[in-house]
């Protein structure tokens, strides 16, 4: 597939992430968890579920799975779900809260020159990033590739610049949004003839070959892909974890064009008019939404 074909078909430039679902064993302990770590509230319950977020508005939602097993480390799925905060202090507060629930669970953190991140799992191995976008004037471009790293960032450092008793007091007054989602996918090259050649993404960035980071509008990424763990997996058993992946759109026009280019690559969907389900290669489920 040429670069020109790529670029025919674009999403939508008002494109954002919204929910990310999670097929939960211990329903008790990961809503716990969510609440207490991440400083988020149930915004509402569905069939033994539970919607977590902020200010109203869902962030991820406990879909209870009982009897479904772990998946093992080299499966295609979740990566993470990043959390994207508005301020640097709200960062910090949800860091600093996380930390605090249980220090195990933090995995690391990172300055990536768009973003200043860090990382953490939860109970049930589920990565989780929570970070702070700088201003889009301050990222640079290699034509149409941001310039990304992964540079030294002290969590100790960060709170003790950024974390205020203010902040801490009202971490649960302070927005977040779903900022992107990463996936653990089998092969980098299929993820970007799907994402890039059938959905209409946009390429932003690549890492040595094994990680693709795909966006609409020039984000630095909406969604991301690696094989840093899952090199030559096949499609995903039905195990706790990742459940579905929701893109959100501007308008009806958006779900229905992406339909049309679904139809046309033979991915199997279920079109409603104003929202769209399909799995991915590795059947990772994404659902396509109106905003």
């Amino acid at each position: 597939m040429t670069a020109e074909t790529e670029k025919q078909d674009l999403l939508p430039s008002g494109l954002g992430m919204g929910t990310v679902m999670l097929k939960v064993g211990d329903m008790k302990l990961m809503t716990h968890y969510y609440q207490k770590a991440l400083g988020l509230d149930v915004v509402a319950e569905q069939d033994g579920g539970v919607y977590l977020g902020r200010l109203g508005r869902p962030l991820v939602h406990l879909a209870p799975a009982p009897g479904l097993h772990l998946p093992g480390r080299g499966e295609a799925g979740l990566f993470h779900t990043a959390l994207l905060f508005e301020t640097q202090q709200a960062l910090a507060a949800t860091v600093a809260t996380a930390a605090q629930f249980d220090p195990g669970l933090f995995t690391g953190s990172a300055d990536h020159l768009v973003s200043e991140a860090f990382y953490f799992s939860d109970p049930e191995g589920n990565g989780i990033e929570l970070y702070w976008d700088r201003p889009r004037s301050n990222w640079s471009w290699n034509g149409t590739d941001v310039v990304m790293d992964s540079l030294a960032l002290t969590p100790q450092r960060y709170l003790e610049q950024y974390l205020t008793e203010e902040s801490l007091e009202g971490q649960r007054g302070t927005g977040a949004g779903v900022g992107h989602v990463h996936l653990q996918v089998g092969d980098v090259q299929t993820a970007r003839d799907f994402y890039v050649g059938t959905l209409g993404f946009e390429k932003t960035a690549g890492w040595h070959g094994q990680a693709l980071f795909v966006s609409a509008g020039r984000y630095h990424h909406h969604m991301a892909m690696n094989v840093w763990n899952s090199r030559g997996a096949g499609p995903r058993k039905d195990t706790l974890g990742l459940g579905e992946v929701l893109i959100e759109v501007p308008s009806t026009d958006d779900v229905g064009a992406l339909a049309d280019r679904l139809k046309v690559a033979g991915v199997p969907s279920h079109h409603t008019g104003a929202e769209l389900r399909f799995e991915d290669p590795w059947r990772n489920r994404l659902r396509v939404a109106v905003r």
